[in-house]
């Protein structure tokens, strides 16, 4: 039998989860103003990078375990998901442009043009923008459900942008396990997408 909890139910593992999902970050900082990281810049940029495909992952993860569960209270976790994959990715830029460039942008955007890598991650946070600014009910009702989603399918570019941002930097290292391991989620998530909208497309004679 599926779980279906109630409206107060749901409300405590939302608030559960987000509390979850900012320890990450929390770790983070404590770490850093403890001057535990030899090198602070790699560990933020690092650890918030990671955490962003993380919840990625997870946010592409919640329509899969609606369908293979019965679950569909889950899908009232999506937005929250989805605005931690921006926070985190939101953190991991300012990462990059504050200790990196020190907020010069014209530095920064002739680094983006020059390392293919910045130049994909860039992107993949430039379109993560317009989601986290729509997930209000709000601006749902103001774009019309048919446009807000075809907006927020963007998340299907971001993801594959997302792994091959992480595939190049870690190419310089010859690193490539965990890449792989996010890429093939990433794939099977995306993948069960294609099969079922495939699947349920009429026969045609």
């Amino acid at each position: 039998m599926a779980f279906n909890p109630s409206t107060k139910q749901i409300g405590f593992i939302k608030a559960a989860l987000f509390v979850l999902a900012l320890l990450p970050f929390l770790r983070m900082a404590y770490l850093v103003a403890q001057g535990v990281p030899v090198e602070p810049l790699e560990f933020l940029t690092r650890g918030t990078g990671d955490w962003t495909l993380y919840f990625l992952c997870i946010t592409l993860a919640v329509t899969p375990l609606r369908r293979f569960t019965g679950w569909n209270w889950v899908i009232k976790l999506r937005r929250m998901f989805g605005l931690f994959t921006f926070f985190y990715a939101l953190l991991h830029f300012t990462c990059f442009l504050w200790f990196d460039h020190f907020f010069d942008i014209a530095e920064m955007l002739k680094d983006v043009v020059k390392r293919p890598f910045i130049t994909v991650g860039f992107i993949a946070f430039v379109l993560l923008v317009p989601l986290a600014a729509t997930s209000t009910n709000a601006m749902i009702r103001k774009l019309g459900g048919k446009r807000w989603q075809q907006l927020h399918r963007l998340v299907y570019v971001i993801a594959p942008l997302g792994i091959l941002h992480f595939w190049w930097m870690k190419a310089g290292k010859n690193d490539f396990q965990e890449p792989i391991i996010f890429g093939v989620i990433v794939a099977v998530l995306l993948g069960l997408r294609v099969y079922w909208s495939v699947a349920k497309r009429p026969a045609t004679s």
